[in-house]
């Protein structure tokens, strides 16, 4: 039978807002988890107390921060449009169906004027974090710590090429030391440290300087920025900051592990990518008593030609003996770090495996240890062990499905902001929203159906 409904859109009710939001909708879960009232005491000093027109709620600009967040809205213009119309935003930011929403052009200046070199959203996430190691939902035994890009919003062809000053390395004071130790070991007088300065051409944005240009592979070459984020089982993310898109990944291992030290979450093992398989990186780890679960990587070199796999290394006499059971022996410890070992060439120049181990005209085959070498072969045994394979296979469910989330869910594929300060207060927020909601879901019961 066909029916056709009443045009009710006019008709007045005594109803009020609450009534209209879901029992099981996500903002009730995070109203009932996350407190805002904190964020008064945060901004005080960004306001006059005794002075001037009444300001829009703080808390309520965080709010809405946070539902443009949670619920992946791409600009602050569609956010406030969201609002006017969804009952559920309208009962978390605590209007009737009458309140004016505010402006984007007020949020925005609001913003800008308020939030701005505070470390506010920063409390927000570490605020969260505390929530949530308060109810035992953080398992720092096994961390997974990975980077990925951002692209920036810049064109990737308006650039200008700039000759800058090479950095030095990250580990260079640790990496002088270690060399000293071993030439005055072997009776030879410590290095001196030549600060000789060295330069490097570098594209810079002409639209946002501060953006790093991204190259990596096969993928499109662009301006970027890199998140770099540490994750535990359970998908909470532990830590995360900021840096340009042309900074490698191995050099923020050392800072990131600082900081779960200072929060008193260090791991017993940890996860990364071949991106943070370094010599020194193994060594600082293993000094820390950190288990590093790293995967294989294939050696490098020209097909045809002996790896340096290949070659037996005999710690008693520091030395390594060749396919052909020769020796290569040491010869000096080089400023970067390296060991030299060379063989005899009046043994090499008649070997039949000459073609096959080098190309040499000098008829010499060298090898360049790692003064951390040692460190990288325990990692290598450690590969085999059940539980490190098992830990190194959880970072596809948990610090790779983050990101994948934030890229498809939060907005995280490309940034609308421009310099690395704002694009690391989006960041936090992001990280900050993903793990409120993972709270939120797992702390807030939906109610039973009877």
């Amino acid at each position: 039978m066909l029916n056709k409904s009443e045009n009710k859109r006019d008709q007045y009710e005594m109803i009020s807002v609450s009534e209209l939001v879901p029992k099981n909708h996500l903002l009730r879960k995070v109203d009932k988890i996350l407190d805002l009232n904190f964020v008064y005491e945060l901004v005080e000093d960004k306001y006059c107390l005794d002075n001037g027109r009444p300001s829009i709620d703080p808390v309520i600009l965080v709010k809405i921060l946070l539902i443009q967040r949670l619920f992946g809205i791409k600009s602050m213009r569609q956010t406030i449009k969201e609002i006017e119309t969804n009952v559920a935003y309208r009962w978390y930011l605590g209007f009737s169906f009458l309140d004016k929403v505010p402006h984007y052009g007020t949020f925005s200046k609001n913003y800008t004027r308020r939030f701005n070199d505070t470390d506010l959203f920063e409390q927000i996430f570490e605020r969260i974090l505390k929530i949530a190691i308060k109810n035992n939902l953080i398992d720092h035994s096994t961390l997974f710590i990975d980077s990925t890009h951002i692209k920036a919003n810049a064109n990737k062809n308006k650039y200008i090429n700039q000759v800058v000053k090479k950095d030095t390395l990250h580990f260079q004071e640790e990496l002088n030391n270690e060399i000293n130790q071993q030439r005055l070991a072997q009776g030879k007088k410590p290095i001196k440290n030549k600060k000789k300065e060295e330069f490097k051409n570098k594209k810079v944005s002409t639209t946002d300087p501060e953006a790093g240009y991204y190259v990596k592979g096969e993928r499109e070459k662009q301006f970027a920025y890199s998140l770099h984020s540490c994750v535990d089982k359970n998908g909470f993310i532990i830590d995360q900051h900021v840096t340009p898109g042309n900074i490698h990944d191995s050099t923020q291992l050392k800072p990131m592990v600082e900081r779960l030290e200072e929060k008193n979450m260090l791991p017993i093992t940890l996860a990364v990518d071949s991106g943070y398989k370094t010599p020194f990186n193994a060594h600082y780890l293993l000094e820390k008593s950190i288990v590093p679960a790293m995967p294989y990587t294939r050696p490098k070199g020209k097909p045809g030609i002996f790896k340096t796999k290949d070659f037996i290394y005999d710690e008693y006499y520091d030395s390594y003996i060749c396919p052909n059971d020769k020796l290569l022996t040491f010869k000096r410890t080089m400023p970067t770090g390296h060991r030299l070992y060379k063989s005899n060439p009046i043994i090499c120049k008649s070997c039949p495996l000459l073609n096959e181990c080098t190309e040499n005209r000098s008829f010499t085959r060298e090898i360049r240890r790692h003064v951390w070498q040692d460190d990288l072969d325990i990692i290598e045994d450690l590969r085999f062990v059940d539980t490190i394979k098992k830990a190194y296979k959880l970072r596809s469910q948990t610090v790779e499905r983050r990101f994948g989330d934030a890229k498809e869910q939060h907005g995280m594929r490309w940034t609308r902001y421009r310099g690395i300060k704002k694009v690391s207060m989006d960041t936090t927020l992001i990280c900050a929203a993903k793990n409120l909601k993972k709270l939120a879901m797992w702390l807030v019961k939906e109610p039973q159906i009877a």
